[in-house]
This record gives C-alpha cells, sequence and structure tokens, in this order.
C-alpha cells in the first residue's frame, strides 16, 4: 500500500478535491492506498468531508499542521 500525496497549498475551493477526485480516476492512488493532502483553502476540511461521503471513502484523519494549513489522509 502507498501514500500519494497531493499539494494543493495556494489553491481555492474546489480545485484542492478536484485533484483528489482526478487522482482517484486517472488511477493514480489504488485500492487500498492512502491519499494525503496539503491545502490552506479555508473550506477544505469541510470539502474532504463531503468529498469522502460522496465517494465512500474514509477519513482517516485530518489535522492543521500549520497556520491555515490542513493535511487530510484519506484511505481509499
Amino acid at each position: 500500500m502507498a501514500t500519494v500525496e497531493i499539494d494543493a497549498r495556494g489553491l481555492k475551493c474546489p480545485v484542492p478535491v478536484l485533484k483528489m477526485t482526478s487522482a482517484v480516476v486517472k488511477n493514480e492512488v489504488k485500492a487500498g492506498d492512502t491519499l494525503a493532502v496539503l491545502a490552506d483553502c479555508s473550506t477544505f476540511e469541510k470539502d474532504v468531508r463531503e468529498w469522502c461521503q460522496k465517494m465512500k471513502k474514509v477519513l482517516v484523519v485530518i489535522k492543521e499542521t500549520a497556520p491555515g494549513v490542513r493535511r487530510a489522509e484519506v484511505k481509499i
């Protein structure tokens, strides 16, 4: 199982979750892998929770890594 990292800092909604969708659709991340995303968009936490629900993925953790920056880890 691999961890695929996406750095979406500086990108505004909805671009971070669009990048997550793209990684799944393009098979850059496979079943069992972890998708780790860094983002500083103010709505990222809400967006990633909704994305996980819609895509039927498991949000393992979301935490602040620096002021205004969150890291989400999603099990694919």
